[in-house]
């Protein structure tokens, strides 16, 4: 590892992958993850990945996001997003990716909750690890791109310019050191590792969040956290597994203890998650059921295999009965503010992401925007990166471990 670069980039999920694969092939690009490159949560995200089906569906797909979102979002974010999809699916099917198709090789679409319409791409039941793991292999090719795991992030470097890199921990050694660069992106990933019971990685624990506010850099929305209705029950302590909304999308049904359907599964998530409380509650009970029996067996070990596998695993067979499940948290809404571009209110530092709320997804995120908004918004701030000029001083810093 160098001492300075032109961009440092914390995270190695979509949203820094896909910033340091637009900045120009002579930009020197440091890359650090907390944990190893292949454990960000954009390797979890099962359903799919929205895109805009034509001009005709605008306007449909714009409230679909603004009703979930309570109407709390950023209009201006939330065309930004819908506009570009169709440009930024075609880049990720550039490296590779396979969305399914139909017989006639034309994309196939599946619905989830809160979209009036199927517009969501879908690889199995694994859309963020095909995604992800074509970006990371694109970026571990270019010789521009360094990639350091098990390398965290403590604190941003400011000088009169504003952000001139980051101060980094190696974790097996505990050394700490100072890593300037002209620009610096945060995308560590949201803060589920907060919670008792969360979809995330336990590791990530909002470490760009916890610099921000030290540093002063403005934050938007740290109330505003996501449960998703539906993962795998389970006694155990640690990460949950997610039963994605693309199976409710499907047919499944969610079943009180009586075995009788009591909601409107295809509903924001916010609004089932408060139908499956309620009904716990009156049920007396840790969970309520999924019954994925109305999906059909084709579909679920075609569509859904990952999911049909680890309920099978858990002593649950979803072809012949419904499996318990129970809400849990799983994304976070708020983060460090930017604007469309990327930009913090701290100069030279970005942020993409879960990491950033740039007002798209508004006080409830729509099923299967979150891929999207972060590749969006790391190529924007890719984009101003590279049209920015270099840090003409670096500061000392004073470390201690």
């Amino acid at each position: 590892m160098q001492e300075r670069y032109d961009v440092l980039i914390a995270g190695t999920g979509v949203a820094g992958l896909c910033c340091a694969l637009h900045l120009p092939p002579q930009t020197r690009v440091l890359m650090i993850t907390k944990d190893a490159a292949d454990r960000s949560d954009s390797f979890l995200a099962q359903g799919g990945i929205c895109m805009l089906r034509g001009e005709k569906d605008f306007a449909g797909y714009f409230e679909d996001t603004l009703r979930a979102g309570h109407y709390e979002n950023d209009e201006a974010a939330v065309r930004q997003m819908i506009a570009r999809s169709p440009s930024m699916i075609e880049e990720l099917v550039g490296y590779g990716v396979r969305f399914a198709r139909d017989e006639q090789g034309n994309f196939r679409f599946t619905r989830e909750g809160g979209h009036s319409r199927p517009r969501i791409l879908f690889h199995d039941d694994e859309t963020g690890k095909e995604i992800t793991s074509h970006l990371l292999a694109a970026a571990r090719t270019r010789e521009n791109i360094e990639i350091c795991e098990y390398t965290e992030i403590l604190d941003v470097i400011e000088g009169s310019e504003g952000c001139c890199g980051g101060v980094v921990r190696d974790i097996a050694s505990g050394e700490v050191f100072p890593v300037y660069a002209d620009f610096t992106l945060l995308a560590t990933g949201g803060v589920g590792g907060l919670f008792k019971n969360s979809t995330n990685y336990r590791h990530l624990t909002g470490d760009a969040l916890g610099i921000a506010l030290r540093r002063g850099v403005a934050v938007e929305h740290l109330d505003y956290v996501q449960i998703h209705p539906t993962t795998l029950y389970s006694a155990k302590p640690g990460r949950r597994f997610l039963i994605s909304e693309s199976v409710r999308g499907e047919g499944a049904v969610l079943l009180d203890k009586a075995g009788e359907r009591f909601c409107n599964e295809l509903m924001p998530r916010d609004v089932v998650t408060g139908d499956i409380r309620a009904q716990m509650r009156k049920d007396g009970t840790d969970h309520v059921w999924l019954d994925m029996r109305p999906v059909g067996e084709k579909t679920l070990r075609e569509h859904f295999p990952t999911i049909f596998a680890r309920c099978r695993e858990e002593g649950y067979d979803p072809l012949t009965a419904p499996v318990p499940v129970v809400p849990a948290q799983h994304y976070f809404m708020g983060g460090v503010k930017v604007d469309l571009w990327g930009r913090t209110t701290m100069p030279r530092l970005f942020a993409a992401g879960e990491t950033a709320c740039n007002g798209v997804h508004g006080k409830n995120r729509l099923a299967s925007n979150s891929l999207l908004e972060s590749l969006i918004w790391a190529e924007r701030a890719a984009a101003a990166m590279a049209g920015g000029e270099k840090c003409r001083e670096y500061p000392a810093v004073a470390l201690s471990a």
